[in-house]
C-alpha cells in the first residue's frame, strides 16, 4: 500500500508566510521608532549673568545618545529667532540674528554622550529673557526651555549737597549702570532708612538703569547718612557716605569758647601792662631831673624860682609815684585773677 505523498505548492507558503514578514517589519520598525525618541533637558533654573561678562547654558539628551549627525539649535523663544544652529556638521551663521553675530560659541567637546552648551559673549541688557534649545534627528524633535537672566552692579553712588530745603540741607545720590531696576535707599548711622524728599529710577537707551534719590538732612537728625543702591537678583549693593556736622552744621568748641574769652581778656592786660611800663618810666625821668637840679647852684632869684618849680612840680611827682606803687602793688594780683577768671570761664 503506498502512501499519499504530500503536495507543495510555492504560492500558499508564500502567502501563509507574507503575515509573519509585515509583523517582523512592522516590530522592527517600531523599535527603531521608539529607540529614536529623546527626550531634551535644559538647566533647571534660571542662568544669571553679568553685564560685559559670559553665559553658558547647557542641553542634553536623555537617554544619551549621539547628537553628531543631528540638527542642534538655540532660538530665542519669543519669535524663535536663530540664536545659533548647528546642521551637517556646520555651523550655520548665514541665519542668525544680527544682535548675536560674532557673540556665540557651540561647545560640541561632549557631544556624543547628546550633551552641548552655548556660550554668549558680551553679555547685553536684551540678551536677558528666555531661550529654546532643540535637537532634530531624521525621525524625531524635541526642545526645552531655558532661562537667561542678566545682571549689572551699578557705579558707586556719587553725592552732592544741594542747596536749602524745608529748614535742612538738601542731599542727592546718583548711580547709574545698573540692570535690572535697582533699589535705592538713605540710611542713617544706625541702618534706619530715612524718608525721601524725591525718587526718579529710570531705564536709559542703552536698557541700563540710572538711580537718583534726594533727602533733607536737619541740625536736629542724624546728620551722618549713607546712600545704598542694591541689585535684588545680586544681592549685592554700592554704598557711599557722608557727614554733614562739621561742614553745614558747625558745633561750639570748648577750646573756641575759652578762647573767645582770653583773647580780650589778655588784650586788657597788654594794655594795662604798657600803660603802668610807660608811666614807670615817667616817673623815673622826673625824679632824675629833680636830682640833677638839686646839684646845680643857682642865684637867689633863680632859687626861689626852683622853689615855686618845687612847689608845682611835687604834687606830679607824688601823683607818679602814686601810680608806680599801685601798678607795683596791684597789679600782679590783678593780673592774676584776670588770668584765673579767663581760664576757669
Amino acid at each position: 500500500m503506498m502512501g499519499k505523498v504530500p503536495s507543495f505548492s510555492p504560492g500558499s507558503t508564500v502567502s501563509s508566510a507574507l503575515p509573519g514578514y509585515v509583523a517582523l517589519c512592522l516590530t522592527l520598525q517600531v523599535h527603531r521608532l521608539v529607540s529614536a525618541q529623546f527626550t531634551v533637558t535644559g538647566s533647571d533654573h534660571a542662568v544669571t549673568a553679568s553685564l560685559d561678562g559670559e553665559a553658558i547654558l547647557s542641553c542634553h539628551l536623555s537617554p544619551r545618545m549621539s547628537a553628531e549627525n543631528m540638527e542642534v539649535g538655540w532660538l530665542r523663544s519669543q519669535d524663535s529667532e536663530i540664536v545659533h544652529l548647528y546642521r551637517d556638521g556646520e555651523h550655520q551663521y548665514g541665519q542668525q540674528m544680527p544682535e548675536y553675530s560674532g557673540r556665540t560659541e557651540l561647545l560640541r567637546d561632549d557631544i556624543t554622550n547628546g550633551r552641548v552648551f552655548l556660550r554668549i559673549h558680551n553679555i547685553r541688557p536684551s540678551d536677558n529673557g528666555p531661550y529654546k534649545c532643540f535637537f532634530q534627528s531624521s525621525v524625531f524633535y524635541k526642545d526645552a526651555l531655558l532661562e537667561l537672566q542678566v545682571a549689572g552692579l551699578g557705579s558707586d553712588p556719587v553725592i552732592s549737597v544741594e542747596g536749602h530745603q524745608d529748614g535742612g540741607i538738601r542731599v542727592v545720590c546718583r548711580s547709574d549702570r545698573w540692570y535690572s531696576q535697582p533699589e535705592a535707599q538713605w540710611r542713617d548711622l544706625q541702618g534706619q532708612i530715612l524718608p525721601l524728599a524725591s525718587k526718579n529710577i529710570a531705564q536709559e537707551a542703552n536698557g541700563l538703569f540710572q538711580a537718583e534719590i534726594a533727602v533733607v538732612i536737619t541740625e536736629e537728625s542724624n546728620q551722618k547718612v549713607s546712600c545704598c543702591v542694591r541689585n535684588p537678583l545680586l544681592n549685592q549693593e554700592r554704598k557711599t557716605a557722608i557727614s554733614l556736622a562739621e561742614l553745614y552744621f558747625p558745633q561750639d568748641n570748648p577750646w573756641t569758647v575759652a578762647l573767645g574769652v582770653i583773647l580780650p581778656l589778655m588784650a586788657v592786660l597788654m594794655a594795662l601792662a604798657s600803660y603802668c611800663f610807660w608811666k614807670q618810666s615817667r616817673v623815673k625821668e622826673t625824679l632824675q631831673s629833680d636830682k640833677e637840679s638839686e646839684k646845680d647852684p643857682k642865684l637867689p632869684g633863680e632859687k626861689h624860682l626852683s622853689g615855686l618849680e618845687d612847689t608845682f612840680a611835687m604834687p606830679h611827682a607824688d601823683s607818679g609815684a602814686a601810680e608806680e606803687v599801685l601798678c607795683a602793688t596791684h597789679l600782679p594780683g590783678f593780673l592774676s585773677n584776670l588770668q584765673s577768671k579767663g581760664i576757669t570761664d
